[in-house]
């Protein structure tokens, strides 16, 4: 994301606030002096078809690590056909005026549907040798092209100019559909009559402007649900909207929208977290945002200084028709948020619209840009040229110390430049690089200076209120250096971090050549010492340090947290920045003040942080976080309490929370390819816990909370409409459970492999602890166990005695289903179902299947074979398993089955209900042939972990506490749990008391 000059100059020219970007203004007129970029050899003279020659200079970019720079010089390339991107290549416009990529008036194969440009290609993720989801929007449609996915990263392009000629009315100009660390900036899309400039986007577009097109952008979720951030960009003239989205986690900061119909339009039947600062509106004339699937978690959508001018209507929602209006011609909505609100700590949610919205006598200044301008070319100073040598060897500390003593702004060429001691900047330093992964400032293994008890040593220290700019620049620490920081940032609030990527974990090549993917330390590794958590901070911001962080990726596992920032009070900006993979915390922030996080995400994997939380803030005040997602992978284990910690902290400010441990993958096996969409047990619990005041928000989902005053009062919640009774705890984690003929309660215990029976009369006993990996437990017509279990490459069931001989056990094969069904069929009590990987959009009708349609065409497939318990009373349906990563025992395997929290059975026509955590909703629907359910009726807007019914026909839905609610679906009370209910279910002796189980305790109520 290199800066653009003359901005000044150029907002000065604008008419209503509008930046009048010149066509074809470069921000490298010259081609940096790098010596591994492949240039491409083309005419660029518009007439001739110049595919061959871009796809060939792409295609050999790639080095030994995977990465690369393409450099296309100026002129305008005509081209007939998709051009493929390798995952991690980054392109380059460069010369006196930007390159333009021109698909020509009424090229054959963009007439319907969608077709592509450009594809920003991904790798084979998960080793499977084949493509389980081509990209269908390739020209020609039989070329198999394997889409950008979540292990894609560092892929770019830059200061090149697309555009699309008449009688392309399919047309898109690029798929961005990235993970992390990827960006589009410096680019003007002129679409004339096309569909649209980008069609599925992700991670980072900046400075880049669309002109026409029915749409300027058309996206979904991204293929690993990351956030999609939009930077100082525009939209004009578009014909339907500028953006039209769902799912897709879209941050905007300084963008403009005018002269279209509708600024922002969701999707029928989707939401999203959806958040805006300083957004402009300019002659919208239908809506500035249309907000579709009201009253669902998933819907979140907030506003910060929102400006409009000509747009009658701010928002409309669509299933409502209802609309929130302007205030005169021009209007500033200086707040907006609509979703699930939040009152306070300890309180449940419910669903809110706000909106603060002043009439304006005009509209005022063009804000400045959210990312600054880097210095032009001229000043640039190659580090090569001043003693460096950056060949992975010899050491460059001096020469590099040297360089930035003598000179303001350094570029590194790509290499990997050693570093033994302290780079110390000067207050106006600029460092430049231009891929981050093959570009880096690393600290060897052991290096002396690093090792032992000490202070922290970094490789980079800046001075306080500098005013200095690191872009395009890998950090490593190295894996054995417990002194070692990457970063330690004293500098001040114009200060810019930007594409900078602190090494660690999986996307990081090393000098050395040995891939940091697996952090697990064994017997023999050359690193046999290589432990996790034991160095300072990666990026530690301190002693007044503030300024702007856009598109940070910091996954360093040995470090002690990825972002740390302690006694500031300067501004601080975070732009999507990705912290993940470290063992105790990914960001803390202890006191801090002023500081906006918009779009940061976390993610804690299953070897290196089953402990770790993903943001601890402490003594902190004044501060925002707006799209934040905290992830935990779908294959954790271990639960763990709070994403979020407070201590003696106040008037912070949550704005579209998304707190989840749900995913997917394509892949293939010996059955065919495919994508399958998971959800774990284990994201946390809770969304934020106040460790001060010891209270939690269980809302994992919701669009707005504030933590005002310290000394605040807050009210207590209702109370709660039945007693509950803590029955035993203990517990790793439990779920699985069921209740047999007298009552009697069945759970598992699954960490430790335990399955436990509990009654009034012999409280709590073991049954079974054999090493089976049991999941889920049914009861059959004999009262003996049927058992899911989750080992061997395809699972298994079988079927014990509870009261039999301990040794004995009975393996259920999978037979094809009969005709006639068996008494009772088996169901998951939970599914989630979402469609990332495949595109959704219809191309004949341009609408997206929705998420209901989804879970319907899901739930409604029958299975072919089953597994039928021994006396033939209950059928299981055979799901079909996928397994991610090894095929022999060590894989994880999923299923719809293997994924629930618990089974439920009715016979064929039966009417059950079942809950789908995909949109937060429970639903009843009639048992079918083949383990299906057909009549699907959306019951209540709340669902994701379990649901029972009483005898009375109640409804009970567990969301963070449980929802009790009336056969009709009114809601009719609800049940506090001291933790998170996970899996409830009706037994006892009269079938009246409430089991429900949490990770750590078994509970009862008697509602």
């Amino acid at each position: 994301m290199i800066g653009r000059s003359m901005i000044a100059a150029l907002l000065a020219a604008t008419s209503m606030g509008a930046p009048a970007w010149a066509a074809g203004t470069s921000i490298f007129p010259i081609a940096p002096d790098e010596p591994h970029a492949v240039t491409v050899k083309a005419r660029g003279d518009g007439k001739a078809d110049d595919s061959a020659a871009i796809q060939q200079a792409l295609d050999q970019s790639r080095d030994r690590t995977g990465h690369g720079i393409v450099f296309l010089p100026s002129g305008t390339y005509r081209i007939t056909r998709t051009l493929v991107v390798p995952a991690g290549v980054r392109v380059y416009g460069v010369g006196p005026t930007r390159p333009v990529i021109l698909l020509g008036a009424n090229t054959p194969g963009f007439q319907q549907g969608v077709s592509t440009m450009i594809v920003f290609a991904g790798g084979d993720q998960y080793n499977v040798g084949k493509i389980p989801v081509p990209v269908p929007t390739v020209v020609p449609r039989e070329r198999q092209v394997r889409d950008a996915n979540s292990g894609t990263f560092y892929s770019a392009m830059s200061n090149v100019d697309i555009e699309i000629g008449a009688g392309n009315p399919a047309a898109a100009g690029v798929r961005f559909r990235m993970a992390q660390h990827a960006f589009l900036s410096h680019m003007e899309f002129r679409l004339g009559t096309a569909f649209a400039g980008v069609y599925q986007a992700g991670n980072v577009i900046e400075n880049v402007h669309f002109r026409g097109g029915r749409y300027g952008i058309v996206t979904e979720k991204t293929s690993p649900a990351w956030q999609f951030t939009l930077l100082d960009s525009s939209f004009d003239g578009q014909r339907d909207a500028a953006i039209r989205e769902h799912e897709a986690g879209l941050t905007l900061v300084n963008v403009s929208i005018r002269n279209t119909p509708v600024g922002i339009e969701i999707d029928r039947g989707y939401g999203d977290s959806l958040w805006g600062k300083d957004v402009r509106f300019e002659n919208v004339s239908k809506a500035g945002v249309v907000i579709s699937n009201e009253k669902n978690v998933f819907t979140q959508v907030g506003f910060d200084n929102a400006l409009a001018v000509n747009s009658p209507v701010f928002v409309r929602f669509r299933d409502s028709d209802r609309t929130v209006a302007g205030k005169g011609k021009a209007y500033k909505v200086a707040a907006f948020s609509y979703g699930l609100a939040v009152p306070d700590l300890g309180h449940m949610g419910d669903y809110r619209t706000e909106a603060d919205i002043q009439p304006l006598p005009a509209m005022p200044a063009p804000r400045l840009p959210a990312i600054r301008d880097l210095p032009p070319m001229t000043e640039w100073i190659n580090v090569r040229t001043l003693g460096a040598m950056g060949d992975g060897k010899a050491d460059d500390t001096a020469a590099i110390q040297k360089a930035i003593d003598g000179h303001r702004i350094l570029y590194f060429p790509t290499g990997f430049y050693k570093v033994t001691d302290k780079l110390t900047l000067r207050p106006d330093s600029v460092l430049i690089g231009l891929h981050p992964a093959i570009t880096q400032l690393y600290i060897p293994d052991s290096n002396p200076a690093h090792a032992g008890l000490g202070p922290v040593l970094p490789i980079l220290e800046s001075q306080r209120d500098g005013d200095n700019i690191l872009s395009g620049l890998g950090l490593f620490t190295g894996r054995i250096n417990p002194r070692a920081s990457a970063l330690l940032w004293r500098s001040g609030e114009k200060s810019l971090v930007e594409d900078v990527k602190i090494m660690g974990g999986g996307g990081t090549p090393t000098a050395d050549g040995k891939m940091l993917g697996a952090l697990r330390v064994h017997t023999g590794d050359p690193v046999t010492d290589g432990r996790l958590d034991a160095q300072y901070p990666s990026i530690w911001v301190t002693d007044g340090g503030g300024g702007t962080f856009a598109n940070v990726w910091s996954p360093n596992s040995f470090a002690q947290s990825g972002l740390h920032v302690t006694n500031t009070s300067t501004p601080g900006h975070i732009y999507e920045m990705s912290v993940e993979h470290h063992a105790r915390n990914e960001i803390v922030l202890d006191n801090v003040q002023n500081w906006e996080f918009l779009a940061p995400q976390t993610e804690q994997e299953v070897e290196d942080g089953p402990d770790a939380i993903s943001l601890d803030i402490r003594n902190s005040s004044n501060l925002l976080f707006a799209n934040y997602h905290g992830y935990r992978v779908t294959r954790t284990y271990a639960p763990e309490k709070s994403a979020v910690k407070l201590t003696n902290s106040s008037d912070i400010r949550f704005r579209n929370i998304h707190i989840n441990a749900e995913s997917g993958f394509a892949t293939c096996d010996e059955e065919g390819c495919g994508t399958y969409l998971r959800a774990s047990k284990y994201p946390f619990d809770n969304a934020i816990e106040d460790v001060s005041r010891k209270l939690f928000v269980r809302e994992r989902e919701f669009a707005r909370l504030d933590i005002a005053a310290a000394d605040r009062k807050i009210a207590p919640p209702l109370p709660t409409s039945a007693k509950v009774e803590k029955l035993e705890d203990g517990f790793w984690s439990i779920s699985g459970a069921v209740v047999d003929a007298k009552g009697t309660l069945y759970f598992i215990d699954r960490r430790f492999q335990r399955i436990h029976r509990w009654s009034e009369d012999k409280g709590l006993e073991v049954v079974r602890d054999n090493a089976l990996d049991p999941v889920n437990l049914a009861i059959d017509a004999s009262g003996h166990l049927l058992i899911l279990s989750s080992l061997g490459p395809k699972a298994g069931v079988y079927s014990v005695d509870p009261d039999g001989p301990p040794d004995q056990i009975t393996l259920i094969r999978p037979t094809p289903v009969r005709a006639g069904g068996a008494a009772k069929t088996l169901l998951p009590v939970n599914w989630w179902n979402n469609g990332e990987f495949r595109d959704q959009l219809d191309p004949r009708t341009y609408e997206f299947t929705t998420l209901a349609e989804m879970f319907a065409r899901d739930v409604g497939t029958p299975k072919a074979e089953e597994y039928l318990s021994p006396d033939g009373s209950l059928s299981l349906p055979a799901f079909r398993v996928w397994q991610q990563g090894p095929v022999d025992h060590s894989g994880w395997r999923w299923s719809d089955s293997l994924n629930a929290n618990g089974l439920i059975g009715g016979k064929v026509g039966d009417r059950l209900f079942v809950t789908n955590g995909s949109e937060n909703a429970t639903y009843s629907g009639t048992v079918g042939p083949g383990g299906t359910l057909t009549d699907l009726q959306r019951f209540a807007n709340r669902g994701g972990e379990s649901v029972a019914i009483d005898s009375q026909g109640r409804v009970y839905v567990a969301n963070g506490q449980i929802f009790v609610y009336r056969p009709d679906g009114k809601e009719a009370g609800r049940i506090d749990v001291p933790e998170r209910p996970l899996q409830i279910l009706f037994g006892g002796a009269d079938r009246r008391t409430l089991f429900i189980l949490t990770h750590h305790a078994l509970y009862a109520a008697k509602p």
